[in-house]
C-alpha cells in the first residue's frame, strides 16, 4: 500500500523521512528488527499535509508573522499559533486524501480502534527528539473520526509548545512538515517507558523501565507514579513499586478515561522481574539497530510486548571513542581551560594536535583519559592532589568513580609526572621570567615570518612542523619550573600562615599587583584606552552605536577620533588575538570583532577617572607591601621566628616574582593560534574563490586533517559539513561533566562541607574578602553593562574576561579552580571571588543582591 498520500508503516524508514516524518520512520525501522512487534498501521504522508496547507493561502502570512515575533513574547506566539491551528483544522480535506485514507483503513474493518499520532519531519531525530511537542489521540473509532484527528495532528505542528521548541532549537517553521501515523490500537494490561541508558547518570549499561497499569498516558501525563526497575546486564539491580491508585483505559466506542485501580492491585508491580528483564533485552535490540541509546514506549498485551515508539535519548552526553573495550575514566579539558562551551571540529582537532597529552573528543568537548594514572597507587595520589588543588569537584568526582573497586583494576606503580625529577629549586630571579617571555616572543615572531606565502598542501605540512615547535615551547622545563614555583609558593604561604597566624588565604593579598602578569596588565590597558576616549564626547556617542564593520574607520573624521583609533589599535596589536573561548581557534578574535570590547570600554569611560590604571596598580602593590610587613612582623614574634620569617620572606619574593608568569603560556598559545588562524582563513578564502567551498567558514566544521585533504584534492563533502553543523548546534544544549566514564556515567562531584550559612551556594574560595552587591549575570562579554559595586556572575572566565574585572566588586563562576586564570586575576585585583558554584547562573537572578565570601567559599542570596 504505497501511494502519494498514504504508506504502509512497514515500508517507512529513514530514507523516507521527508515523506513520513520521524516517528513513522522509526516505527518502520522497528518493524524490520527481528523479534520486535509493532502495531500494524499506515502513515498519512507529508504530501497530504502540503496539499491541505496549499488550500489555506493565509497560512503563509501567519508564518511570516510568526517568524518575526520576539521569542520572548509569549502572548503573541500563543495567539498566532492558535489562529494557525484554527485555519488548518478548518480546511476541508481534499477528496483524494479522504479516499486514500479510507482505502488504507478498509482492511482493518469498520469497528477497529486506532491510535492517531503526529510524525513531524523534525521529530525523534538524533539531535532533537521533539518529545511531547505534537499531539497523539488514542482509541479513535470510525473513518470520520480518524480523518478529524488526522487534521488535529496536522494542526498540532503549531501548538505553542512546538513553536517555542523550534525557535529554541533554531529550526525554521517552514522547514518542518507533518505526517500522521494511524495504527491499530493496543489495549494493554501494562504500559510505560524504557530508557536503554540511565537518563539521570548517563550510564549506558543500566536500563530503566517505568511501568503502570493500563495505557501509558497515565505515566506520561504524571497522573501516577510508576514502578521503576533498574536492570544491568540481565539482572534487576533496583526496584521501586509505587502505589498506583489511578489508570487510563480505553472507552468502548472511542476515547479514554481515568479509572480507580482496585485496592488489592494498587501495590502490586505492573511487571514481574522476568518481564522487565525480557523487555530490556528487546530494548537492547532496538538500541543496537539505531546505534544509540533509545527512549522507548511499550505495551504489554496478551503476555507479549509491543513497541509503539522509539526515539533517541538526546540529553545524554556522548562517550569518547576508545580503541578497546576496557573501562576508561575521562577528565574534562574545558573545566581546566575555562571554556566548557562546545568547540567546532577544527578547533577541537587543533587543540588536540597542539596539546601535550592525547585528547578525546565527545559532544564538542575535549577530555583526557586518566585511567592508567588512576590505576597506579602512586600516580593516583599525585593526580588527585593536583586535580584537587585545581578544582575540588573534579577530585571528588574521581574519588566517587574509585569507590567502585571493580571499575579500574590496580596496576603496578608508575612514576608520577610533574617537574623534571631531581631538578634543583629555582632561584628567585626576575631575569628568568624575562628570558622565558623573550623566548615565547621570538618563537611567535619566527612563526609569523616563516608562514608567509605558504598555501595549499605546503601550508598544512608547515603547520604540522609548527605544532611540534608549539609543544616544545609549552613543555620547556624551565617554564614548567617557574609556573610550579609560583604555585607551590602560594600554597606554602596559605598553609603555613594559616597554621602560624590563623590567616586564611594570606597569599591573596600578597599577590596583589604582582608584576609581569600579561592578563591583569590587559585589563589595566583597557582603562588606558578609556582615558584616550573619555575627553571626546563625539567619539563616545559614536561607539554607543558602532558595529565591527565600521568601528575603526568610523572614528576617522571625529573630534578625537585619531587618538581613540590609535589607542584601540595599540590595544589590539598586543591583545587582539584574545577572545572568549579562545582555546577554540574558530572563535572570532578581538582583532576580527573589536566591537566586542566596546561595552567594557564604555563602562570604563563611565565608571573611572583619568589615570585609573596606574592608581589601581599602585594601590594593589602598596596593599601587598603592607601585608608583607604585617605578616613578617607577626611571624618574627613566634618561637624560632627569625628563621620562619626568613623562609616566609623567601616565599613571598618567589610568589611575587613568578606568579605573573602563570599567564604567559596561555598568551603564547593564543598568539600562535592567531597566526595559524589567519593563514588557514586565507587558505579557506582561496578555496571559496575557486568554488570548492560555499563559504570559507565551512572549514570550521572539518578537522585539521580533513581541511588539509580538501586543500590537496579540491573536493569537499558538503553533507559532512552539514551534519557537523547540526551536531554542533545540538551540543550547545549539553552540559559537559567534569568526569565521564566509558559507561557513560557523568560525574560532577560535590563539596563535602557543612560550615556555610543555611541556603548559601557552596563553591571554592579563590580570592579572599567579602563583598555585597548587585549580581550581574552575564553569559556573553559583549552584553556586559556593569556599574561600580556590581558582582559578575558567569559560567566561566578565561583571560578575555579580565577586561571586565577592573570594573566589578566581586566574582562568582560555575567553573574554576585555585590556579585558573580568573582566580589568579581576581587575586591580583583584590576581588573577592568564589568559583565552581554549580548552576550559579540559574540559581542567582540578574539584579539580585548577593554576598560573596571569597575567604570561606560561599555565596548568599540576600533579600
Amino acid at each position: 500500500m504505497t501511494g502519494q498520500y498514504v504508506m504502509d508503516l512497514r515500508e517507512a524508514d529513514a530514507t523516507r523521512l521527508t515523506a513520513v516524518g520521524g516517528k513513522a520512520a522509526h516505527l518502520g525501522e522497528l518493524s524490520s528488527i527481528d523479534g520486535i512487534r509493532v502495531p500494524a498501521g499506515f502513515c498519512v504522508t507529508t504530501y497530504a499535509f502540503r496539499r491541505v496547507l496549499a488550500q489555506a493561502p493565509t497560512i503563509d502570512d501567519r508564518l511570516d508573522e510568526l517568524s518575526r515575533v520576539d521569542p520572548e513574547d509569549g502572548t503573541a506566539i500563543r495567539l498566532l499559533s492558535a489562529e494557525i491551528r484554527r485555519i488548518v483544522e478548518g480546511t476541508p480535506v481534499p477528496g483524494e486524501i479522504v479516499a486514500a485514507v479510507t482505502g488504507a483503513l478498509a482492511p482493518f474493518g469498520d469497528e477497529t480502534a486506532y491510535a492517531v499520532r503526529s510524525s513531524a519531519t523534525a521529530e525523534d531525530l538524533p539531535t532533537a527528539s521533539f518529545a511531547g511537542q505534537q499531539d497523539t489521540y488514542l482509541n479513535v473509532v470510525g473513518r470520520s473520526a480518524v480523518l478529524q484527528h488526522v487534521s488535529r495532528c496536522w494542526a498540532s505542528l503549531f501548538t505553542e509548545r512546538a513553536v517555542v521548541y523550534r525557535r529554541r532549537n533554531g529550526i525554521d517553521h517552514r522547514a518542518v512538515e507533518m505526517a500522521v501515523v494511524v495504527q491499530r490500537m493496543v489495549f494493554p494490561e501494562a504500559a510505560g517507558v524504557m530508557f536503554t541508558a540511565d537518563p539521570v547518570t548517563g550510564n549506558r549499561k543500566v536500563a530503566t523501565v517505568d511501568a503502570g497499569f493500563g495505557l501509558g498516558e497515565a505515566l506520561v501525563s504524571g497522573l501516577v507514579n510508576p514502578d521503576v526497575f533498574r536492570i544491568r546486564e540481565g539482572e534487576v539491580v533496583g526496584r521501586t513499586v509505587a502505589a498506583k491508585q489511578r489508570a487510563v483505559v480505553a472507552v468502548p466506542g472511542g476515547g479514554t478515561k481515568e479509572v480507580t485501580v482496585a485496592p488489592e492491585r494498587q501495590g502490586q508491580p505492573a511487571l514481574t522481574d522476568a518481564q522487565a528483564v525480557r523487555l530490556v533485552e528487546l530494548g537492547r535490540r532496538v538500541e543496537r539497530h539505531f546505534a544509540r541509546p533509545q527512549d522507548i514506549e511499550w505495551c504489554l498485551s496478551d503476555g507479549g510486548f509491543q513497541i509503539v515508539q522509539s526515539r533517541p535519548i538526546t540529553t545524554l552526553f556522548p562517550v569518547p571513542r576508545a580503541d578497546d573495550r576496557g573501562n576508561h575514566v575521562y577528565v574534562s579539558v574545558g573545566h581546566q581551560q575555562m571554556m566548557t562551551d562546545p568547540m567546532k571540529r577544527l578547533g577541537s582537532s587543533m587543540w588536540a594536535l597542539t596539546a601535550m597529552v592525547p585528547m578525546h573528543e565527545a559532544g564538542g568537548r575535549l577530555f583526557v583519559d586518566v585511567t592508567r594514572r588512576l590505576a597506579s597507587p602512586a600516580s593516583r595520589a599525585g593526580l588527585l592532589e593536583i586535580m584537587g588543588k585545581g578544582d575540588p569537584l573534579i577530585r571528588d568526582a574521581l574519588e566517587t568513580v574509585l569507590e567502585d573497586d571493580a571499575f579500574i583494576p590496580s596496576l603496578p606503580d608508575t612514576a608520577p609526572g610533574g617537574a623534571p625529577a631531581g631538578a634543583p629549586p629555582i632561584e628567585t630571579d626576575p631575569e628568568i621570567v624575562t628570558e622565558l617571555i623573550e623566548r615565547g616572543r621570538a618563537s611567535t615572531a619566527a612563526l609569523k615570518r616563516d608562514i608567509r606565502a605558504r598555501t595549499g598542501p605546503a601550508l598544512f605540512d608547515f603547520l604540522l612542523e609548527a605544532f611540534e615547535e608549539h609543544k616544545r615551547v609549552l613543555s620547556d622545563p624551565l617554564s614548567i619550573q617557574v609556573i610550579l614555583a609560583g604555585m607551590e609558593a602560594t600554597w606554602w604561604l596559605n598553609d603555613n600562615l594559616r597554621e602560624w597566624l590563623g590567616e586564611k588565604n594570606a597569599a591573596d593579598t600578597l599577590t596583589l599587583s604582582a608584576p609581569g602578569n600579561v592578563t591583569s596588565e590587559m585589563g589595566l590597558a583597557l582603562l588606558d584606552v578609556a582615558d584616550a576616549i573619555r575627553p571626546h564626547p563625539e567619539v563616545v556617542d559614536f561607539l554607543r552605536g558602532a558595529d565591527d564593520a565600521d568601528l575603526l574607520d568610523g572614528l576617522d573624521g571625529l573630534a578625537g577620533g585619531r587618538e581613540a583609533r590609535e589607542a584601540i589599535e595599540g590595544f589590539l596589536e598586543r591583545y587582539g588575538m584574545r577572545c572568549a573561548g579562545e582555546i577554540d581557534i574558530t572563535r572570532p578574535r578581538w582583532a576580527e570583532r573589536p566591537g566586542t570590547l566596546v561595552p567594557a570600554i564604555l563602562d570604563n569611560v563611565r565608571n573611572f577617572g583619568p589615570g585609573a590604571a596606574a592608581k589601581r596598580f599602585e594601590q594593589g602593590r602598596d596593599a601587598a607591601l603592607e601585608k608583607e610587613h604585617d605578616v613578617l612582623s607577626r611571624v618574627r614574634d613566634l618561637p624560632d621566628g627569625a628563621r620562619l620569617a626568613e623562609e616566609t620572606k623567601r616565599m613571598i619574593d618567589r610568589v611575587r616574582t613568578f606568579i605573573g608568569y602563570r599567564e604567559y603560556p596561555k598568551y603564547n598559545i593564543v598568539s600562535r593560534y592567531s597566526v595559524y588562524k589567519q593563514a588557514l582563513l586565507e587558505e579557506a578564502g582561496r578555496l571559496e574563490r575557486a568554488g570548492v567551498l560555499r563559504e570559507k567558514e565551512d572549514v570550521f566544521h572539518l578537522t585539521f586533517e580533513e581541511f588539509g585533504e580538501v586543500a590537496r584534492s579540491g573536493r569537499v563533502d558538503e553533507q559532512l559539513i552539514q551534519r557537523r553543523r547540526e551536531a554542533f548546534r545540538s551540543y550547545r544544549a549539553l552540559t559537559p561533566p567534569r568526569v565521564l566514564t566509558s559507561d557513560g556515567e557523568a560525574v560532577n562531584g560535590a563539596y563535602r562541607r557543612h560550615d556555610a550559612p543555611a541556603g548559601a551556594l557552596i563553591g571554592l574560595p579563590v580570592s579572599t574578602g567579602t563583598v555585597e552587591g548587585r549580581a550581574r549575570v552575564v553569559l556573553d562579554m559583549a552584553d556586559a553593562d556593569l556599574e561600580p559595586g556590581d558582582i559578575l556572575v558567569t559560567t566561566f572566565t578565561d583571560p578575555s574576561w579580565s577586561a571586565l574585572f577592573v570594573g566589578i566588586a566581586g566574582l562568582v563562576t560555575e567553573v574554576g579552580g585555585l590556579m585558573t586564570h580568573g582566580a589568579v586575576i581576581a587575586r591580583e585585583y583584590g576581588l573577592p571571588a568564589v568559583v565552581g558554584v554549580e548552576h550559579a547562573t540559574r540559581l542567582i537572578r540578574d539584579g539580585q543582591r548577593i554576598r560573596v565570601d571569597g575567604t570561606d567559599g560561599h555565596v548568599e542570596i540576600l533579600r
